[in-house]
């Protein structure tokens, strides 16, 4: 009986269709770049509108809670990238993008840099890195800053406030613009090579564009790679940097930076003599618990008679040294019934035995291989003979052989009297030669029989 085939409707077809979109991990977040079309403000609405570039268009919807995060105004033809998610719309059926986010393309490509820079040193484990602990009393503490700025007179302000005894050591480097890169993996590398307790990175606010510096990849690997614990001090409490990720702690401010970096000296002070006389009176209690101790377990038997303590040891060392010799015994009987059994599997897999074994399976196979070769050579050559004869029984030649020939005008064969003309020269082809020929008359075979 024919199987009957089950149809699905639209509906059931749009939304398997749908399915697949909302599964694919790559259309889960897509970064798309493009210019704005088709786009009319809707005030308090969900934002509809097209993305293009000059050979494809994209449908896009922006929610009203995404497009209220937005810090600028899209227009008409306006260049922009964003970040959304690829799925079906199931009542007209066709494909368009969510947005989650967007910006101009100017901020936005730095802004899809960090990103997925982010995600790529993220998924290497480098921000994940056990974060060290910093000193609590630092001796000393490098600084890599601009030598100008605010930011290394804030700090230098606060440790002198806090923890004066502690030296700082400033390292200038610039801190925006295209060399800056280079210059602050110098300045780390150079401090590594010091003997410093900590190590604050930093500068003061900007745009993006003024903190690229610090999401440099090879600025980050070098911050990752320092073995000095870092405080990374960059732009303001809102600014988030990639040096943030992998240094051991983050400050919202230059002088939050210091504050981490030292403790307060009278506070330390303070404490260390609160400690001081803790220690002394948990020092006497202890003195005197010890010295009652003492006092009661001098008047124990085991000192009144010391010899007490080593008659069970006695015992248990004559019990030990028995209890060795017969598992000495043991483990030798053990090893010659083992040495016996592995010469006897000795014997029995000569080494010669299996040698004669292979050599008769060799000779065996070397005379069946030249047997197989001399019969495969004899099919082929009797192969070879019948089709030298079929060829031979195909050839032109004999038929020319048989008394007939063949006629040729112009290096073209004639296969009709229709194309010779009267009086025309032509080539009559036998087997041993050619005549060159002249059509006096042209008689033409009656088609009616």
């Amino acid at each position: 009986m024919k199987q009957e085939r089950q149809y699905l409707t639209v509906s059931e077809l749009t939304g398997y269709l749908k399915r697949k979109f909302d599964a694919d991990p790559y259309l889960g977040r897509v970064y798309l770049t493009g210019e704005i079309s088709n786009y009319r403000f809707r005030p308090n609405a969900h934002q509809y509108f097209s993305l293009k570039d000059e050979q494809a268009k994209i449908n896009a919807i922006m929610f009203r809670s995404a497009f209220a995060k937005l810090k600028f105004k899209p227009e008409e033809g306006m260049k922009v990238i964003l970040v959304g998610r690829v799925s079906i719309y199931p009542a007209s059926g066709s494909y368009q993008i969510y947005v989650e986010q967007m910006e101009p393309a100017g901020i936005g490509a730095l802004y899809q840099a960090y990103e997925q820079l982010k995600k790529k040193l993220a998924a290497e484990g480098l921000f994940s890195q056990p974060k060290k602990k910093l000193p609590h009393f630092p001796k000393k503490i490098a600084v890599i800053t601009s030598r100008s700025g605010a930011v290394i007179k804030d700090i230098m302000t606060t440790v002198r406030r806090r923890y004066p005894i502690a030296k700082l050591y400033l390292f200038p480097a610039q801190v925006q613009g295209q060399e800056a890169a280079g210059d602050l993996v110098a300045r780390i590398q150079q401090v590594e090579q010091g003997n410093f307790d900590v190590l604050i990175i930093g500068r003061g606010g900007g745009s993006i564009e003024d903190l690229w510096p610090f999401n440099e990849e090879r600025v980050v690997r070098a911050l990752a790679a320092c073995k000095l614990p870092v405080i990374s001090s960059v732009g303001h409490e809102t600014d988030t940097t990639l040096t943030d990720y992998v240094a051991d702690m983050r400050a919202a401010t230059p002088t939050a930076a210091a504050e981490l970096a030292v403790p307060v000296l009278s506070d330390e002070l303070l404490k260390i003599k609160q400690q001081q006389l803790r220690l002394v009176q948990a020092f006497r209690g202890l003195l005197h618990t010890k010295q009652q101790r003492l006092a009661s377990l001098s008047q124990a038997a085991i000192f009144l008679q010391p010899g007490r303590l080593y008659e069970g040891y006695f015992q248990r060392i004559d019990l030990l040294n028995q209890r060795l010799q017969q598992q000495a015994d043991h483990i030798l009987v053990t090893k010659e019934r083992k040495l016996t059994t592995l010469k006897q599997h000795l014997f029995n897999v000569s080494p010669l035995e299996q040698l004669h074994l292979k050599q008769r399976q060799l000779i065996f196979l070397q005379k069946n291989l030249q047997k197989n070769g001399q019969n495969y050579l004899k099919l082929r050559q009797q192969q070879t003979g019948q089709l030298i004869a079929q060829l031979n029984a195909l050839s032109p030649l004999k038929i020319l052989a048989r008394g007939y020939g063949y006629v040729v005008i112009a290096n073209q064969v004639v296969k009709s009297v229709t194309e010779v003309k009267l009086n025309q020269n032509f080539d009559l082809h036998l087997k041993d030669g050619t005549i060159i020929a002249k059509a006096i008359k042209i008689k033409e075979q009656n088609k009616n029989g």
